[in-house]
């Protein structure tokens, strides 16, 4: 066998553990889609959002205590990573909860997978990455198969509302792309846990401080099983064990490899909510999932060229 066979056969390991686990993650975000809209039968958007994400946060910093291979973000690194938190954990998370709220779950989590097209934009933007033809494409094929997905929202229960939740949770996304980018530098010299505890805290304590009037209202006591099981699912389950096994992936398959496994996402998303929920995807929705999924095919094949150093390991899957 020859040296360079060797090599492309270490660098390219079989099916192991670790795509097990990023099979699991898509599994994870996909079903989150049906257990939030499931858990908002009940619970306030606001409270809802608030209790998940602020346990999230407590237990991603306890998990980050025992990270000491990496040193702490600098302190004059902190304000920056906090207020990156309150627009990428906790702006966005307002517009996601409110967009769920008011459209279909599969339709939302079509939405949510043209996320890295926004971040191609404004990576661009920002002068950090240069797309080729090709990356460009994919973008257009992805944009264009969200506009199928908004478009066709308003011929759901809810006429206008479905189009309105489908443009909220639209313009989340492109909140999260900005603090996917502005959050790459800080990966080069702190550890992602330690940068998703610190981020997570700050979205946690403003979603918890808009929360508060519906969760000083809430009569606890009413609130069935089924619902706290959804606050947990979509706190530590989408929000901290899917993202382990996102930076696992990341870190022992490669940023490209892995995010290959978060285009499972919408189809798993797709197939629960008709399972759990009843929505049964419609043509348009189907074209839709067929024109994001093949942007974000066509996206991977392209190199992007950065115009300045990053650090390939980013939050460039957006959680729900």
């Amino acid at each position: 066998m020859s040296t360079t066979a060797s090599t492309d056969s270490a660098t390219r390991p079989g099916f192991g553990s670790t795509d097990l686990g990023l099979i699991v993650m898509s599994l994870i975000w996909g079903i989150n889609y049906s257990v939030v809209k499931s858990g908002l039968r009940v619970l306030s958007p606001l409270t809802f959002n608030g209790l998940r994400v602020a346990l999230a946060a407590v237990v991603l910093f306890v998990i980050a205590l025992f990270v000491r291979d990496t040193a702490l973000p600098k302190r004059r690194d902190l304000v920056t990573l906090l207020l990156l938190g309150v627009v990428g954990n906790g702006l966005y998370q307002l517009f996601f909860i409110f967009g769920m709220s008011r459209t279909r779950a599969g339709v939302a989590a079509l939405v949510v997978a043209a996320g890295p097209a926004w971040i191609a934009i404004i990576s661009r933007l920002l002068g950090r990455e240069r797309l080729p033809l090709r990356g460009w494409s994919g973008i257009g094929l992805q944009l264009l198969g969200v506009a199928c997905v908004v478009g066709s929202a308003r011929s759901f229960a809810g006429g206008a509302d479905g189009m309105v939740g489908a443009a909220l949770i639209a313009t989340g996304s492109i909140m999260w792309a900005f603090f996917s980018v502005m959050l790459q530098p800080y990966t080069k010299s702190a550890h992602p846990l330690h940068l998703s505890a610190i981020t997570m805290a700050s979205g946690g304590l403003l979603l918890l401080t808009v929360a508060m009037p519906d969760l000083l209202a809430l009569d606890w006591r009413a609130v069935p099983l089924a619902a706290w099981g959804s606050v947990t699912y979509a706190g530590i389950g989408a929000l901290v064990v899917a993202y382990l096994l996102f930076y696992r992936g990341v870190r022992v398959l490669g940023a490209t490899r892995t995010a290959m496994y978060g285009n499972l996402q919408p189809i798993v998303a797709l197939a629960f909510a008709w399972l759990m929920l009843g929505e049964r995807p419609t043509p348009w929705q189907l074209l839709g999932a067929a024109l994001i999924t093949a942007g974000l095919l066509l996206s991977r094949t392209a190199h992007a060229r950065p115009m300045v150093r990053v650090s390939p390991v980013s939050p460039s899957i957006q959680t729900s």
